[in-house]
């Protein structure tokens, strides 16, 4: 598959992207996985993106002096060296991944349109979320598309000390600025983390956001 590699970075860390082309991808590249079995039934797109992701991964994983590449744990979840934590994400034809040595979570979004705003607004945020976004001066498909990428990125960061499926009420969005988002924690997410709050970093490109959260 044809993959092209750079870095990004956000709040510090660097993420490692890798944009490839789906149609350029053989059976034989699958090969490269260690679990390669575990996906002979999956789909041709999913195939590539799970191979992209894989490959942003070793390329997140090699500054730790790692280059095996992550399994895939009962729940499909990378499994990620003992001391590491790291995420993954696909959207469109680009992969992201990053490692450190505490939880993280990534997230990359299309940006809503206008029309898909209207059909999931009410699914993502509150009333007094969506105050909280119109009152940011962002355009509302991208503050809408910020908030719910950050609560993806929450919920990977912070997965070892969620509920099982917390879901999008579970963290409220109390601010919203060019440079980050603050959440704070409801009792449908963790009744550990209750009331306690966590920023989300984001970025913005013509077409999709990024967010990064750290647990």
């Amino acid at each position: 598959m044809h993959t092209t590699h750079r870095t990004v970075s956000l709040a510090g860390h660097t993420l490692h992207r890798i944009d490839f082309a789906p149609l350029t991808l053989t059976p034989g590249d699958l090969l490269w996985l260690p679990h390669h079995t575990e996906l002979t039934h999956a789909g041709r797109k999913r195939q590539a993106e799970h191979l992209a992701g894989r490959i942003a991964a070793v390329h997140a994983l090699q500054p730790f002096g790692i280059t095996a590449v992550p399994g895939m744990g009962a729940q499909r979840q990378p499994c990620w060296p003992a001391g590491l934590f790291g995420s993954i994400t696909h959207c469109d034809n680009h992969a992201l991944a990053v490692v450190a040595r505490h939880p993280i979570g990534v997230d990359s979004e299309s940006l809503f349109s206008s029309e898909l705003c209207a059909e999931l607004t009410d699914s993502i945020v509150t009333s007094a979320e969506r105050a909280v976004l119109e009152a940011s001066g962002l355009p509302f498909p991208l503050a809408l598309t910020l908030a719910f990428s950050a609560k993806e990125s929450l919920y990977k960061a912070f997965s070892h000390r969620a509920l099982p499926l917390p879901g999008f009420a579970s963290a409220v969005i109390t601010h919203i600025d060019p440079r980050c988002l603050t959440l704070r924690f409801l009792a449908e997410f963790s009744p550990q983390l209750v009331d306690q709050q966590a920023t989300v970093y984001w970025q913005a490109g013509h077409a999709n956001v990024v967010t990064l959260a750290v647990g």
